[in-house]
């Protein structure tokens, strides 16, 4: 058995999931990310069951745009990834990311146990504390409910439609800022 084969046998997988603003950014830049084993684009935090993006666009269903991510967290922990999710998001507007308006874009940690509710407090509190942000983190702390996979094309969006103004103008910029900050972290090409 080759090295790679036993480590593939041997890591380990978790979930994460996060709210922030719009899911082709998030799902975007999780994608570039050394650990992450798949990034999901959906919907979660509402009050129907399998809601479809008209519905969620609607801003009653209670449900935000979230990315579900499967991850090795050997590979990257999970304190890593809330670092990456605070970096390219605004998490100081309320139900609100750029032009992106209503409870479907708030910025949200979806936590999955006690022990990632705990380490996102921790992480927003020193955040706050070292004001790194102008205004307070906003970002709520929610447990984590049934997540819906959004329809087949939002999945993989930015590689799939990078050459969209959307694309160029909002996601491009964020996707930048990951390889450039968290170069270390990135997938090898």
């Amino acid at each position: 058995m080759t090295d790679e084969i036993v480590a593939e046998e041997s890591s380990s997988v978790a979930t994460a999931t996060f709210g922030g603003g719009c899911f082709w950014c998030t799902e975007a830049v999780y994608a570039e990310i050394r650990g992450v084993k798949s990034v999901t684009s959906g919907y979660t935090g509402g009050r129907i069951p399998n809601p479809n993006y008209k519905q969620v666009c609607s801003g009653l269903t209670g449900h935000a745009e979230a990315v579900e991510i499967e991850y090795d967290p050997a590979v990257v922990p999970y304190e890593k990834l809330l670092e990456i999710f605070f970096a390219t998001h605004d998490p100081t507007t309320l139900n609100r990311q750029g032009a992106d308006v209503g409870t479907q874009y708030r910025s949200a940690i979806f936590y999955h146990d006690d022990t990632q509710k705990e380490i996102a407090k921790k992480v927003i509190a020193k955040l706050n504390e070292s004001k790194v942000f102008s205004s307070p983190i906003v970002t709520t702390l929610e447990k984590a409910k049934v997540f819906y996979p959004a329809e087949s094309y939002h999945q993989d969006y930015f590689a799939n439609n990078g050459y969209q103004p959307y694309c160029q103008a909002v996601v491009a910029p964020k996707v930048a800022k990951v390889r450039k900050v968290f170069k270390e972290l990135l997938k090898s090409e």
